[in-house]
Formats: C-alpha cells, structure tokens, sequence
C-alpha cells in the first residue's frame, strides 16, 4: 500500500496511480534477497495504466488468450473453485517475476497405460522435467503454468481416445499440485480434466466427452520486450557514442545468457531492440534488470512487454504519453488491465524518502512555514529590513527548508 501524500506526489510525476513502492515480497534465499534488495533500494513503483477487472469470464478469456485459442476445444465446462480478489498484490507479482513461472505438473490415469511413456516424451519434447514416474503417475516440472495447462489439455484428449480418464495439475510446488488433485477429485468428482491456480483463485477445465485438441503453441503470439533508450542524443551528447554501446552491449548480453532471450533487431551502436521470452515474467524480469542497470548509468528506457513484436513496440511509446519528463517505465498486461514498473528520479526517489521516512521533520517543517507565514501577514511589512513583503514570505519557508535539508 502508499500512504496518501506519497501516492498524490506519485501521480503528479507520473499522472498514473501507484499500487507500491518497492516490495514487501519476504525473500528466501540470495537471487530473492538480491532482487528485494533491489526493489527497495531504488523505490521501484508499481503503477496502474488501465485498472484490471478480474472476474471468472475475464480470467477465462485471459486463459485462452494464453495458452493459444487453437488449443482450447469447443466444448468444455469451466469451474472456479475458489474466486480470485478482485485485486493486484504486488508481492504475487514480483514472486512470479523472482521465482520464474515453471510450474510443477501432475497427471494421474485411472489405470496403468502405456500413455505413461507417451507423456515422458511429450514432456521432455516441451522442455519439461520428469521428477517421479509409475504405472499411472507423473510429477513434471515444466517451463511454465501456460505451457502445463496446454499440455494437459492435449493429455486429456489422448486419454479419451485410448479410453483412459486422465486428470492433471498445476501447482508452485509438487505438494500443492498433487493436492490440488486430491481436491479437483473432491470437488468435482473423477471427470477428465485439469486444475489450475489464476490471480490467487482456483479453477479447473473439465471435459465429458472427446475433443480435437491443438497442436501446440503459436509462436507467432509469444512474450517480446522492446526497449529504447530514451534521449539517446543527449545522453550520446554527455557521455560519449562508446558509452552507449556499452550501455546497450551490457543490457543486451545479461537478457541473452540470464533470460533465456533471443535478441532481434540489435545493430552496434543503435538505442533499441526486441527480445523474445518463453515466459512473460522473463520479460518483465529482463525489463526490470535493464531500467535498473540503465539507471545506475544515467539512463532511462521505455520498455513494452506483448504477445507479439508490434504489442510490445506500441506498449513502449505509450511511456511519451504520461508526461513530458524522461521517465523509466515497463509497460505490460496483467490480468485485463495494463501495469507498469517505474525506477523513479532521483529527485522522486528523495521525496518519497522524506515522505516515508522523515514524517516527523516534514511536520516540523509544514509548522515553522505556516507560523512563519501567519507572523509576516500579521505584522504586515517585511521583516528583513529594506526587503518587500512578498520576498519575506518566501525567503522564510526557504531557509528552513534549506536548514532542514543540510540536516538529514
């Protein structure tokens, strides 16, 4: 949450509504600590661009557009087991974003197939993991929940073709997915069909009799970031062409070999490129690391995050669009609504300090300058001799306002 003067000193720079500032996501181990770290030391805010509204239908539509509307069959019952909030939580975000989106997979036959080995192959083939196999049993780690739930989709239906009723699982760890199971079971009954968690709400596809399924992931409708330098002539100006390139060389080399991302459009020299993920949190961790370390050198960027190149290109320009000032910002979907990461100024991130963390002094401060002024309009002429009145009521709150400053 943002108390209210810091959220109203937020929207005046940004003229978008803030969500957070930094996490209060509680880290486990060193990659976490580093990333909160992170997250709080440069006062990372969360903003809102166009707010979500998470419902059952949206969160299904968000499902289909996810996992590729070729891979959905015709006929199909969706349940919600547990309602989503209707509600960001940062921390959900940026656990997703820290601990990636590879999910653990459990499928369960009815009984022993030879659709077991089958389904060993598929999952290597998806570049999934197999942790425990048997006679009627999976436990997978595949690379993320879209790639799961596809993936079990296409199960189910080579289950009723082989008259095996087949039912699957996604979860954050092999416990929960098996749980989930158990209660898919419980609530449902022994139907084919898959359980899923989705913005914290629990669902599940179910499947009465056989269907076409899809045959795989449309890579024309993937995960890219595009990012721009913003100003690169000024910064060109300031600090040198080679200082460019080595700004942009080192962005692009952590995105290719710590993100799993294919670059595209890179030429040595240029202010941009696009980068294409197999996850969506890949790309916002990827924008992320960038407008940090683009900061930490004097630069901002505009980043887009879409299901194609051009989403993700347009999603970039709407940066131009909130405010005149260089502002560094991420841009991407969540849920139906648009989001963003901003890395504040430097004179934003001091405001937000003294804000939070200096209420005390800042009410000292309101005081003196409200006293300060009451006594000039009181008295009438100015107190400083030979100095008009109007300058004394602003060279007043000035000094104490510079006095504070040399304080802190």
């Amino acid at each position: 949450m943002v108390n209210g003067l810091t959220k109203y000193v937020i929207k005046l720079y940004t003229s978008l509504n803030p969500i957070s500032v930094g996490t209060k996501f509680f880290p486990t181990n060193d990659i976490e600590t580093e990333y909160v770290e992170l997250f709080n030391h440069t006062q990372t805010i969360l903003l809102e661009i166009e707010k979500a509204e998470i419902t059952t239908d949206s969160i299904l539509k968000n499902l289909e557009r996810d996992i590729g509307p070729e891979n959905m069959p015709e006929d199909f019952n969706f349940y919600e087991i547990k309602a989503a909030e209707n509600k960001i939580e940062e921390y959900a975000l940026v656990s997703n974003i820290i601990m990636g989106s590879d999910r653990y997979f459990y499928i369960i036959l009815q009984h022993p197939h030879n659709l077991v080995n089958v389904f060993e192959k598929m999952i290597h083939y998806e570049g999934g993991e197999i942790l425990e196999i048997d006679s009627t049993e999976i436990l997978a780690k595949m690379p993320s929940k879209n790639d799961a739930i596809r993936l079990g989709i296409k199960m189910i239906g080579m289950g009723f073709e082989e008259g095996v009723k087949i039912v699957a699982s996604v979860g954050m760890t092999g416990a929960a997915a098996i749980e989930r199971s158990i209660e898919y079971t419980n609530e449902i009954g022994s139907f084919p069909g898959i359980s899923f968690t989705k913005l914290g709400g629990e669902y599940a596809l179910v499947f009465d009799a056989p269907f076409t399924y899809g045959k795989g992931r449309n890579e024309e409708f993937d995960n890219y970031l595009f990012i721009d330098l913003i100003d690169s002539t000024k910064f060109i100006s300031k600090r040198g062409r080679n200082t460019l390139v080595e700004l942009m060389t080192g962005i692009r080399n952590f995105i290719e070999t710590e993100c799993d991302a294919e670059i595209e459009g890179y030429r040595e020299g240029g202010d941009d490129f696009i980068a294409r993920f197999p996850s969506k949190d890949l790309a916002i961790r990827a924008g992320l690391d960038a407008a940090w370390f683009a900061d930490n050198n004097g630069a901002k960027i505009r980043a887009g995050i879409g299901k194609s190149r051009r989403e993700a290109g347009q999603r970039a320009q709407l940066v131009d669009t909130f405010t005149s000032r260089p502002m560094s910002l991420i841009i991407f979907e969540l849920a139906n609504g648009l989001y963003a990461y901003n890395i504040p100024s430097e004179s934003l991130k001091t405001l937000i300090d003294l804000i939070d963390n200096g209420k005390t002094k800042l009410a000292y401060v309101f005081i003196f300058v409200f006293i300060a002024t009451f006594l000039l309009l009181v008295f009438g002429n100015g107190i400083i001799t030979g100095v008009p009145f109007g300058w004394s009521i602003m060279i007043i709150p000035i000094l104490i306002v510079i006095i504070y400053g040399l304080s802190m």
